[in-house]
């Protein structure tokens, strides 16, 4: 049996650690190795806070040998968990918990598997507001300490911005990828905003005692019916998107948390979305290199600590019809050996049923492992999960050499994050809350995402120069069209809050659902209507814009998701691109509106048969 007698002294890792250590900088591991050579060194210190006593050293390696098998295998595994708190969660979380883990709250299944990581989701209930997101984090951290090996666990979650985001307010948020996208080309090529967002994204996350983000997204989106991607993607270009996502990385790492380059190797040519179905990419391998590469090689030069990998079928790259995640030729053939990705590797989300459909959930992860890949996210069956790794090392399948291996590439990544740093040590969940003020949707914050959002909206066409409109005049505007629920749940509707920021601008603006707006509009200066993802043909969304334009009222058409709306619709007096319906990018888009800000942003993909990539006017 391994010797735990210290095990309490390594460190009980909360929200307020991240904080302290935010300014750590982060170590390249873009180093290409042997994949199949020997573990990696792991002579590096851990991060670091500024200013204070270097910590004790962390030294992965024999943290690592002094670890049983099922404490091993544990760390492997990022499992969701049900719940606001640790250890006293709702009534209702208790009961999932315990049907399907069997127990009752996070803190016991962090005990029970020796879990390396939890994802937070909206979902689980795990992210009612960052202060409560960070007492979670403290008492997740507490648990992780008090059992098994005590090695702190790697909190993560989806906090792309834009379209993906768990957290909400209080906390900033921040344009998504393609809005940044649109800035960067309207601003030369200037990455220096996204990475911007990143470093304050990052330093929220930290603060939550969230050290492990999925983001950036490195897709290169040139499908403009990808059902998953879409403005998820900084765009079709994929030079720029390389650019951007190597700031993003530097952004996040540079707050002391994990950034992830996906989806490996790269999702944004596919017509069906992994998590309902198995998408099959048709591009050569000339073409992958030209198209989906170049973003994860920067990502790579960069120093990203993670890549996760996509559960899509690549025959030009893998013939054997596994998806990419059990597929040894692209996890180490091409991520590790051709790209020389010596970091972690983490999969997709093993319940999603792009990885389900060939094999079962107890194949899934030993499968996955023995492709190359480190973390196993969120298995359907974490049980039948940790039982099938354990038997296939006992069985020879896989050997402890290979676990160790993995095992070894996480604590290093846990020790880069400052997990194990020993200014950490045992933080109140009350005082992990308290430091979330001091970093979390501060003002500096807020008006960053505002500047940042200003250079994103896109002004795609306005051929009879309606806009800007002036407020001076006290304009009388109609606002209607799709209202989407917020990626949070604490932001909108949008038509409300672009009525709302018009108004507080100086015009006279109203918010009406679609089956008033008709009868509404005549008496009106202009009409906005908001859309989202409209599809190809007939649909309610463009019935109403045919017939609001049939009242005579010039339409303004405002596209708050996908940029391809206006090639599915009539033409429009002015139209505009925001790529995110949260609050910060539709009051951009009114000061757009009235001219209060000009409009830079360029779209970042094109719009068939109505716009070529990088088109954006510019007001007079």
């Amino acid at each position: 049996m391994p010797n735990h007698a210290s095990r309490r002294t390594l460190l009980t890792v909360a929200a307020v650690a991240a904080v302290t250590a935010a300014g750590a900088a982060s170590a390249a591991v873009g180093t290409a190795r042997d994949p199949d050579g020997p573990v990696p060194d792991d002579s590096r210190p851990g991060d670091r806070a500024p200013g204070r006593s270097p910590a004790p050293r962390v030294r992965p390696r024999e943290t690592m040998e002094r670890m049983s098998l099922a404490e091993l295998v544990g760390q492997l595994f990022v499992s969701r968990a049900y719940g606001h708190a640790a250890t006293e969660p709702d009534s209702e979380d208790v009961a999932l918990n315990q049907k399907a883990f069997g127990v009752r709250t996070p803190a016991e299944l962090v005990a029970r598997y020796h879990l390396g990581g939890i994802v937070y989701f909206g979902w689980a209930h795990n992210t009612r507001s960052p202060r409560q997101v960070a007492e979670l984090s403290a008492g997740l951290q507490r648990a992780a300490a008090d059992s098994g090996a005590g090695v702190p666990l790697l909190l993560s979650i989806d906090q792309e911005h834009g379209a993906v985001a768990r957290v909400g307010r209080p906390a900033t948020l921040l344009p998504g990828a393609m809005a940044l996208g649109a800035l960067a080309l309207g601003t030369a090529g200037s990455t220096a905003e996204a990475r911007r967002a990143a470093r304050i994204a990052g330093s929220e996350l930290a603060a939550m005692g969230i050290r492990h983000n999925y983001a950036p997204v490195a897709d290169v989106n040139v499908d403009p019916a990808n059902p998953v991607i879409g403005v998820r993607s900084f765009g079709a270009d994929p030079q720029a998107v390389a650019a951007l996502v190597a700031a993003q990385v530097r952004g996040y790492q540079g707050a002391g948390v994990a950034a992830t380059a996906k989806h490996f190797p790269g999702h944004g040519d596919t017509g069906t979305d992994s998590h309902v179905g198995l998408p099959l990419m048709t591009h050569t391998r000339a073409r992958w290199e030209e198209l989906d590469e170049p973003p994860f090689r920067a990502a790579v030069e960069a120093g990203v600590d993670v890549v996760m990998t996509a559960h899509i079928v690549f025959p030009a790259l893998d013939p054997s019809g596994d998806p990419a995640t059990l597929s040894r030729p692209i996890v180490t053939g091409i991520l590790r050996e051709r790209l020389g990705f010596r970091g972690v590797v983490v999969t997709d989300a093993l319940d999603m049923a792009g990885v389900r459909q060939k094999y079962g959930d107890d194949r899934v992860p030993v499968l996955a492992l023995k492709a190359g890949c480190d973390q196993l996210l969120n298995p359907p069956d974490l049980g039948l999960a940790v039982r099938s790794v354990l038997a296939a090392v006992e069985s020879g399948e896989l050997t402890r050499a290979r676990i160790e291996k993995s095992v070894l590439r996480i604590l290093e990544l846990k020790a880069r994050r400052g997990l194990f740093d020993a200014a950490a040590r045992a933080v109140e969940p009350a005082r992990a809350a308290d430091a979330v003020d001091a970093a979390v949707g501060i003002p500096a914050h807020l008006a960053a995402a505002g500047e940042i959002a200003d250079r994103t909206t896109t002004l795609l066409a306005n051929p009879v120069g309606l806009l800007p409109l002036d407020p001076a005049d006290r304009p009388l505007l109609l606002v209607t069209g799709t209202d989407p629920v917020s990626p949070t749940g604490t932001t909108g509707p949008p038509t409300a809050v672009l009525a709302r920021e018009l108004s507080a601008l100086g015009c006279r603006a109203t918010a009406l659902p679609p089956a008033r707006a008709v009868a509404a509009a005549p008496g009106n200066a202009a009409v906005l209507v908001c859309t989202y993802n409209v599809p190809e043909g007939e649909s309610p969304q463009r019935e109403l814009v045919t017939e609001l334009l049939a009242t005579g009222v010039p339409v303004v058409l405002v596209a708050i998701r996908n940029p391809y709306d206006p090639a599915r619709l009539p033409a429009c007096a002015a139209e505009l691109a925001t790529y995110t319906w949260t609050d910060v990018e539709l009051r951009a888009a009114a000061r757009v509106v009235t001219g209060t800000v000009r409009p830079v942003g360029r779209l970042p993909v094109p719009v068939p048969g109505r716009y070529p990539l990088g088109h954006g006017l510019a007001y007079g």
